[in-house]
């Protein structure tokens, strides 16, 4: 079945947070090598992408306990799987095999689900982060004009990405978390010029990411702005995930829904982090708030970022499948059914 159809009967429930999971696991050092890896030069406990090859059975289990709470969609282990970020871990060369590995082991966890239960397909985002470097804004106070990467350099790194992520199995592609307008742009042109190549349609979702109570990304732009500057692609959807909690998240949402005609999407952290970076809101904490979106009709596809689990997600399926999904002219309200 195709996504875009099912969007229109009803709203889709995107998976949680895969680091606050991988941290169940107590993982050591030991964990993120294997036999080629073993003699390797730098540390790598945390590079949790490199978790898809040296401890594949954690993340499928991982995928697994999210469709199992009613997850529609799964985001691949690959956030940080580009050169630019793997080069912290002196790992740019394993980068294709991270990206590949990550999307096969979900593909063969979401066609198990889908197996079981034909009526209710999983699918399979390939997750796309924002790398560690801006391309629109200097890191050193003193030199405003330096910039840590080029857009060329941008997009060799996420071209790599995406091809790996679609080889092996991604339905959809994912550029989330964005903090600078220019690396996500660079993410849709690598995008856009493999659909080309290939002859094919990519789905695609964009998320960008509000940092503070001023309603705007890292690099400035406020939603509405954020918005125009990635519509010039025919996108899945547009919405917002992880900084802020459902509730700091929900006005941004209202500018979103009111002013595009993509599908909406939004996977908010457990509330805001504690003293000891941990969130502390629970599933039904997060589920009063997430109603407000669905009375107001503001949402298409529903997740959870930071500190969400399987609990969280379970939670927001079963309130989502009560609900109809947002109407792209935002002129009909979501009503409870039954």
């Amino acid at each position: 079945m195709n996504i875009r159809d099912i969007l229109k009967d009803r709203i889709l429930v995107l998976d949680g947070a895969m680091g606050t999971m991988i941290q169940r696991y107590q993982l050591e050092e030991k964990d993120f090598r294997n036999e080629e890896l073993k003699d390797h030069p730098v540390p790598l406990k945390g590079n949790n992408d490199l978790l898809s090859i040296t401890r594949p059975d954690v993340i499928k289990a991982i995928h697994a306990a999210y469709f199992e709470s009613g997850a529609d969609i799964v985001e691949t282990n690959t956030f940080g799987s580009t050169w630019v970020a793997q080069a912290d871990y002196k790992l740019e060369d394993w980068v294709y095999r991270i990206n590949y590995e990550s999307a096969k082991i979900a593909k063969e966890v979401a066609n198990e689900f889908t197996d079981k239960d034909p009526s209710k397909p999983r699918f399979v985002v390939g997750s796309m982060g924002p790398t560690n470097r801006l391309a629109s804004m200097s890191p050193d106070v003193n030199n405003p004009g330096y910039r840590a990467i080029t857009y060329d350099q941008l997009l060799e790194a996420f071209t790599e990405q995406a091809k790996a992520l679609l080889d092996g199995g991604a339905d959809l592609l994912l550029v989330e978390t964005i903090t600078d307008t220019l690396n996500s742009k660079a993410a849709l042109m690598a995008i856009d010029q493999i659909a080309e190549e290939r002859g094919i349609q990519i789905p695609i979702m964009v998320s960008g990411t509000i940092t503070d109570a001023s309603g705007r990304i890292l690099s400035g732009q406020n939603t509405e702005a954020f918005l125009i500057s990635v519509s010039h692609l025919d996108l899945l959807s547009v919405g917002l995930n992880c900084a802020l909690g459902a509730r700091e998240l929900k006005p941004y949402l209202n500018t979103l829904s009111s002013k595009s005609n993509f599908n909406i999407s939004a996977h908010p952290n457990a509330g805001l982090p504690n003293e000891f970076g941990e969130y502390d809101e629970t599933p039904e904490d997060m589920v009063d708030q997430i109603k407000e979106f669905l009375d107001d009709g503001l949402i298409n596809i529903i997740g959870g970022c930071c500190g969400t689990t399987p609990d969280h997600i379970k939670a927001i399926a079963d309130l989502a499948a009560k609900y109809e999904p947002r109407i792209a002219s935002n002129q009909l309200k979501s009503t409870v059914v039954g």
